[in-house]
């Protein structure tokens, strides 16, 4: 077993080895400027600057279809341009964004057992943010023309730019935005029944009203009382904090040379805390698979919000039991908003960071990223994994229908209303800050760990013979509400700079 000094060494050796190759490229670049150029004034030549052959690890969090639709472009690549340029491509998944996350920041530190840096990973800002603190995080500003630059919204770009002095530190390659997704064969039996519309999910309240009522519905159609079931469910309770308490007027996350301040209202926070903790704790909601499209799966629920790139795992069936299973079709429809609310959607989907390494590694990543990004390889991507394409040029319907390639009627539905709900709001993702994971994480569980751990609580005092009302009772109060403000305020202040 490695001693406390030997694990100490590998990580300063691993580290020393990243720091080295950013000081090279460093020196490159003040070299430039002595002779009257700069790094940044024009682009670098993204062709591999030797004749040697140049391999590229990538790691990823894709999975499923997003996974085979991303190894076929990377052997596309490899195969045509990489041939010719002496590039090849190595992908791999790291599993969830989350483990990715992990097994990132432990490669960074050089924690034993760990594998070495990729070159490439996919990151979201946060998790690119500490590494890029670490030294090890390749700024690709200029690795690309003016023109190069100017395909892609301002906002995909300046996510990476940390110090606000224009480094790109983020390359956009897939992103995404929030849809509400419906199990449509169960939805039109209940709207035959009570009268409700799509329509009526339009707004927060709206859903919340709908959800009451097919609780009410549901219970009806049996003999046991209080026992209906949820209409809706997230997937990501941060972005429902965060997008949320924006839509209300309220940042939620001010930060300022890379200096966090909390801005929760109380007003908001009562808002955010209405329209999913009450609606939760009645049973309206519901939160018991890993993912909401497995609670789908299971007829937990007959809708939730979630990425339109997480449209591909939603089911074609419900399983009733191990035997039993029938059809369903699903609907799209815009996510809801706060009724009055800013005109506000969640900017979402990790970029590509390029870690610190020699010259010829940054070409040749830079050199992959850029034709991925191509609007044919992109949209591309696209269609098979339901994410939206980066450029400005692809992301539109139009160029996605008239790109050849086979769109099947569903995937045209998410991609239409994820291209809409682009194109109709203003996009929001936090700027990144030091902890800002663990910030996120905070947001993420804070109110629906709660939710969850009340519901059961009311859930088995109904089963013990309580009225639902009496048994809800003690978690309605201003107090209750009250305790949890004040406990995720204080648990966010200490992330704050």
């Amino acid at each position: 077993m490695e001693s406390a000094g030997d694990c100490e060494n590998i990580r300063m050796k691993r580290l020393f080895k990243r720091i080295t190759a950013l000081a090279s490229a460093a020196a490159l670049t003040l070299s430039l400027a002595a002779c009257g150029g700069s790094a940044a004034s024009g682009p670098k030549n993204t062709a591999p600057t030797n004749a040697k052959p140049v391999t590229i690890t990538v790691w990823s969090y894709y999975n499923g279809d997003q996974l085979e639709t991303f190894s076929k472009l990377v052997d596309e690549f490899n195969a045509t341009v990489g041939k010719e340029q002496n590039i090849t491509v190595e992908a791999s998944s790291q599993g969830s964004v989350n483990d990715l996350e992990t097994n990132v920041l432990a490669a960074a530190e050089g924690k034993v057992g760990a594998a070495e840096m990729p070159n490439i990973f996919s990151a979201y800002a946060d998790t690119c943010y500490a590494v890029d603190q670490m030294g090890l995080v390749a700024d690709l500003s200029g690795y690309l023309t003016d023109e190069e630059k100017a395909a892609f919204p301002e906002s995909y770009l300046t996510e990476g730019d940390f110090d606000d002095n224009g480094t790109i530190k983020i390359f956009p390659v897939a992103k995404s935005t929030e849809l509400l997704f419906l199990n449509d064969t169960d939805w039109q039996a209940f709207a035959v029944a009570t009268g409700a519309t799509y329509e009526d999910l339009s707004t927060v309240e709206g859903l919340v009203a709908t959800a009451g009522k097919y609780y009410d519905w549901t219970d009806a159609r049996t003999e046991a009382p209080d026992d209906g079931k949820a209409l809706f469910g997230r997937d990501a309770m941060a972005n429902y904090m965060l997008i949320g308490a924006k839509e209300l007027g309220s940042t939620l996350f001010t930060v300022e040379n890379g200096k966090m301040t909390v801005n929760l209202t109380e007003d908001a926070a009562r808002k955010l805390w209405e329209n999913y903790y009450v609606p939760f704790v009645k049973g309206w909601f519901a939160g018991e698979g890993r993912f909401r499209s497995d609670d789908i799966k299971t007829g937990n629920v007959l809708a939730y919000v979630g990425s339109n790139s997480s449209a591909t795992f939603f089911p074609t069936q419900v399983m009733v039991n191990d035997t039993e299973s029938y059809d369903i079709d699903m609907t799209v429809l815009p996510s809801p908003k706060f009724a009055g609310g800013e005109d506000v959607a969640v900017q979402q989907g990790a970029g590509m960071v390029v870690t610190a390494g020699t010259e010829e590694e940054i070409n040749a990543s830079v050199e992959f990223l850029k034709w991925f990004t191509r609007p044919e390889n992109n949209i591309s991507f696209s269609v098979d994994s339901g994410y939206l394409p980066v450029t400005t040029a692809a992301n539109d319907m139009e160029a996605i229908k008239t790109s050849g390639l086979e769109l099947s009627p569903k995937m045209e539905r998410i991609l239409s209303n994820a291209v809409q709900s682009v194109k109709n709001n203003t996009l929001y993702t936090p700027s990144a800050f030091a902890g800002g994971n663990k910030a996120r994480k905070v947001l993420e569980y804070s109110l629906s760990d709660l939710a969850s751990a009340d519901r059961a609580t009311v859930q088995e005092r109904v089963a013990a013979g309580q009225p639902a009302a009496d048994a809800e009772e003690e978690f309605l109060t201003d107090e209750y509400f009250d305790a949890w403000y004040g406990g995720i305020c204080t648990a966010l202040e200490k992330y704050a700079g």
